[in-house]
């Protein structure tokens, strides 16, 4: 029998199979960083009996976007195009989760509240691209933040959390990767802090801590989950001593009693494999000796590589991008080992309808 496609519990919810819609950032927030009509859409045709979706990196705080069209939980207004789309996945059988980031350093001040300086642990520029009216364009250095303002951030979070109870969310997931803030404090390549935010794993893991515990006090500890990306270079990171790093962050995290752990296998950059990485799950491997809660893998996975991550007990749960995004009924292709469509990668990142509901169910592909 298929274990990714076997029953599962995580906090309070019992899924009906492991295949999960992981967050991607697809930029199709309306004005003011609402969701609308067709972000609904979008997740309810991937919602089925039984299953779980993670929302896209949803902004926690006014300064904490990097992306135009990114939607966000910073402010009241937000929230009845969120509960649009909680409805519908609701409607389907379905629960999601809320993912909520701050994009820290990968910035620009055109995506900033009145052109403002992007922030981040420490004064060292971020060599990527933001997304902004004229397109993507490089990252404006940024400035560090004072220890004022980090409280400021945690707050920040906690009320984004309390929104997403309003919205009508099952739980919510903190955005720890991808070289978003949280990251850029774990990593010392980004965090060069003399104070109590650097230097020791202590230290730099600290921020992540005091925001887990604060979405922890809206939601309780079993509906709150994590995302890391351990030896992650995704977002111009790294670290010293990543193995240490990552898994002293894990022992910390796992009395916790979280939802979950979700890693993103470092073979993926961005949401390209990377050709010279190895080709092996070796993120949650690694972290399932520290963390002994449920977890969810990904990067790069097909149905096959999912099954055997699974079977190996190194995660409980997948989550799939781009074949989810291409195919929205992905759970059910998976189960009949049918085909899978092809997914269009320019139409990812903003834009409209097509590339984003547009692609065919299997008994539609068939009929066509």
């Amino acid at each position: 029998m298929s274990k990714l496609h076997s029953p599962v519990t995580i906090g309070p919810f019992t899924f009906s199979h492991r295949v999960v819609l992981a967050p991607l950032t697809r930029m199709r927030a309306e004005e003011g960083a609402r969701p609308g009509p067709l972000m609904a859409e979008y997740y309810a045709q991937r919602a089925s009996e039984g299953g779980l979706l993670i929302g896209e990196a949803t902004i926690a705080a006014p300064n904490g976007n990097g992306y135009l069209g990114a939607p966000g939980l910073f402010d009241d207004s937000q929230i009845a195009g969120w509960k649009q789309v909680t409805d519908a996945v609701h409607a389907k059988g379905a629960k999601i989760f809320l993912q909520l980031y701050h994009a820290g350093r990968q910035s620009n001040s055109e995506v900033q509240p009145h052109g403002s300086i992007p922030v981040g642990p420490s004064e060292v520029l971020h060599g990527g691209v933001a997304y902004t009216q004229e397109g993507w364009v490089p990252n404006t250095p940024n400035r560090a933040l004072t220890v004022e303002e980090i409280a400021e951030l945690v707050e920040s979070f906690r009320t984004a959390a309390e929104r997403g109870v309003k919205a009508g969310f099952d739980g919510v997931e903190l955005h720890g990767a991808n070289g978003y803030l949280v990251d850029q404090f774990l990593q010392d390549n980004s965090n060069k802090r003399t104070d109590q935010y650097g230097g020791s794993f202590e230290n730099r893991a600290r921020f992540l801590l005091e925001v887990t515990n604060a979405l922890i006090s809206v939601w309780g500890s079993n509906r709150v989950a994590v995302r890391l990306g351990p030896s992650g270079t995704w977002g111009d990171m790294g670290d010293a001593d990543p193995e240490g790093l990552f898994t002293y962050v894990a022992r910390q995290l796992a009395p916790l009693n979280l939802a979950y752990l979700h890693l993103i296998e470092p073979r993926i950059l961005g949401n390209v494999e990377d050709e010279n990485a190895d080709p092996a799950p070796v993120a949650a491997q690694m972290m399932r000796k520290h963390f002994p809660g449920v977890i969810i893998a990904a990067g790069g996975f097909d149905g096959e590589a999912a099954e055997a991550i699974i079977r190996a007990g190194d995660a409980d749960l997948v989550a799939f991008g781009r074949h989810f995004i291409a195919n929205p009924d992905l759970p059910e292709r998976l189960r009949k080992h049918l085909p899978l469509n092809a997914y269009d990668r320019p139409t990812f990142f903003g834009g409209t309808d097509v590339g984003y509901i547009d692609y065919p169910f299997y008994e539609e592909a068939a009929v066509v």
